[in-house]
């Protein structure tokens, strides 16, 4: 994989989560670079904090999702895995030199400036807002995206309207192999890239 076409994800891992992480996923499988997330191989043996500074180091783009940040409970503890993994990728760019020196990253929120009241460091730092809409999310990170790396990628709308015919697609394909409605949505997120790719070669 290419060092300049991955693109590591930081975000959380919860099943309320992938109503954004999946169209997150497909924008960057579209736009013809490579998702790297934990969730891409289950090697019970391997750490994963090493399996995440591997990534790190591979990847030249990055996102950052904080919008989980918040604890959801009384007594519940904030959930701290996102932003330290951003302070990994921020510290590669940072303290490495020649190609990591090049390393982007785009942070996502929920509601602008709600992390300041966590993660005041990034104050001044140009946040991106999706508003825990995916078809934000599919909006922000195509613009991200086309301006860092310098494409000519179609509108936000239009890839859009490509992860919705995916979806309708992708669901009656596994139901043909057997699957589920409930293991078509849960569909393990190596698996779900795979069928995105695939997908996408045929466009």
């Amino acid at each position: 994989m290419s060092f300049d076409r991955n693109v590591f994800v930081n975000c959380p891992f919860d099943e309320s989560y992938r109503i954004l992480l999946k169209p997150l996923l497909f924008t960057i499988i579209y736009l013809n670079f490579t998702p790297r997330i934990a969730l891409e191989r289950l090697d019970s043996g391997e750490a994963r904090i090493n399996k995440i500074i591997a990534m790190i180091m591979e990847s030249r783009y990055a996102i950052h999702d904080l919008s989980r940040l918040q604890a959801e409970r009384a007594g519940e503890f904030y959930r701290l895995n996102m932003p330290f993994e951003l302070g990994l990728d921020v510290g590669c760019r940072l303290f490495k030199r020649g190609r990591w020196a090049t390393k982007k990253c785009l942070v996502l929120e929920a509601e602008p400036y709600r992390f300041q009241a966590a993660l005041s460091d990034l104050s001044n730092s140009d946040i991106a807002v999706h508003n825990n809409n995916p078809e934000e999310v599919v909006s922000q990170v195509r613009n991200w995206l086309n301006n860092e790396a310098r494409l000519r990628a179609p509108g936000p709308s239009h890839v859009w309207g490509e992860f919705v015919d995916f979806k309708a697609d992708n669901h009656w394909t596994l139901k043909q192999r057997g699957f589920s409605d409930e293991d078509v949505e849960r569909l393990p997120v190596d698996e779900l890239m795979t069928c995105m790719r695939e997908w996408c070669r045929g466009r």
